[in-house]
């Protein structure tokens, strides 16, 4: 199998100038969502230790088990020390630009430690998958599973990502917009001919959606206040199912979350 070092063989003589940087993150603070946000280079410049006393970095983000994804080569220019974390000034390097995105490793990371000398484990470092193109949004996980930012909503419609137009396309449900800053809810519903992936093309363009209560409040806070909504899925219907069923389900779940009282929704 190919070797990252048969691909990128300036890392076989210089090894020791580099720190490997695994990336994972949480749920919440994701570094693939903030490569297909183009602002990954932030999210690691953003370090709680002083982990990049090194000429370069080479980035990786996770992918799939055992799976990483290359997000290129940085020159480590300084760090300071900011409140409670130090801020890295890197630059990102054109060797191997072209793989970007593109390019998927794989490298059985069986302990903790997302930091690495690269002349440690350089050689165990394999090509698994050249992606045709640069990949620019995650791929729909299944209903079950969405659970997205506003800003990840609008790069999916952006991208016209297959996946994610696939599956809500076909699906009418009752979905759920939860307010990071407060904690407040609302309710919706999709039963129009497109379904799930029309309704949200809406929030992704606008921020409310046309709803009355979202467009009233993003009048008040202003439309970036938009970047606090998260999008998730309670209740999927097939595409015959009727517009009085899903109306109704849509009632069930205000009351269950008591959206009219404490959330959103004003009907």
């Amino acid at each position: 199998m190919l070797r990252l070092i048969d691909l990128i063989p300036e890392l076989d003589s210089q090894a020791n100038k580099y720190k490997v940087h695994f990336a994972t993150g949480t749920k919440e603070n994701n570094p693939l969502n903030a490569f297909f946000n183009n602002k990954f280079q932030d999210w690691q410049e953003w370090q709680s230790k002083r982990n990049f006393e090194r000429e370069f970095i080479l980035s990786f983000i996770y992918y799939e088990p055992n799976l990483w994804l290359f997000a290129g080569i940085f020159e480590s220019i300084s760090s300071k020390w900011v409140d409670d974390h130090y801020i890295y000034t890197t630059e990102q390097m054109d060797m191997a630009e072209e793989f970007i995105g593109r390019l998927v490793v794989r490298f059985e990371k069986d302990f903790r430690a997302s930091y690495l000398k690269l002349e440690n484990h350089y050689k165990r470092f394999l090509v698994s998958e050249i992606l045709r193109e640069r990949i620019a949004v995650m791929q729909f996980q299944g209903y079950e599973n969405v659970n997205i930012k506003f800003e990840d909503l609008k790069s999916v419609f952006y991208s016209n990502e297959v996946t994610w137009k696939t599956a809500l396309e076909n699906a009418k449900g009752i979905y759920l917009i939860t307010d990071i800053k407060n904690g407040k809810q609302y309710v919706g519903s999709a039963y129009g001919e497109e379904a799930l992936w029309t309704r949200w093309m809406q929030y992704a363009s606008t921020g409310h959606g046309g709803n009355a209560e979202l467009r009233q409040l993003l009048k008040v806070k202003g439309e970036d206040y938009a970047m606090n909504f998260r999008f998730s899925i309670l209740e999927i219907r097939d595409k015959t199912t009727n517009t009085d069923e899903i109306i109704r389900r849509e009632n069930h779940w205000k009351e269950i979350l008591l959206t009219r009282e404490y959330g959103y929704n004003q009907n």
